[in-house]
């Protein structure tokens, strides 16, 4: 019973983890629209979203992750046997990806408190980009976790279905950001 309610916990967790995240670039991207702005708005809003990424990470993103990564831990300690798991293998790998993903936006954070108002140095459609990559290492962990072997089995069309999806998603933002100009 204890292993079960662990895993509700990492569960409700990840979810928090990545609700955070998912916000936290988009905040980078209302930061980057500002630019065009005329010098007051552009002030406040700049003030105002960095106030807003700097307490979402601090209280809810970085808490909930520590929280999702304490909780997989110990589920890892109670049931060791996943480490013998090929899938569990390849859900390690997605985690990496993740903790680097993690850091990018942890120092993007610190850029925009560090700005001071200045213009973030990136390109607006590099953000919108970048706000989906979380998308994509929810998608591969979940789809490993649910599918497990299968996974393993049937990479090739894994791979296929998620290259059309990266695809699709990458087009979508392409389009809307046109679009938007």
């Amino acid at each position: 019973m204890l292993y079960t309610i662990l895993k509700a916990f990492h569960i409700v967790f990840m979810v928090s983890y990545f609700a955070g995240i998912f916000y936290l670039v988009r905040l980078f991207v209302y930061y980057k629209d500002t630019d065009e702005f005329e010098a007051a708005k552009k002030q406040i809003l700049r003030e105002q979203y960095v106030f807003m990424a700097r307490r979402l990470w601090n209280i809810i993103t970085l808490p909930a992750g520590v929280i999702m990564l304490l909780t997989g831990l110990i589920l890892i300690y109670l049931n060791s046997g996943l480490l013998k798991a090929p899938w569990f293998h390849l859900k390690l790998t997605f985690l990496l990806g993740l903790a680097a993903y993690h850091f990018w936006c942890w120092k993007k954070v610190l850029q925009m408190k560090n700005l001071h108002g200045e213009v973030l140095p990136i390109k607006n459609i590099k953000l919108r980009q970048a706000n989906e990559i979380a998308t994509f290492i929810l998608f591969l962990v979940v789809f490993t976790v649910i599918l497990k072997s299968w996974v393993l089995d049937n990479w090739w069309q894994l791979i296929t279905g998620f290259i059309v999806l990266v695809f699709a998603i990458m087009l979508t933002v392409k389009l809307v950001n046109k679009a938007r100009k």
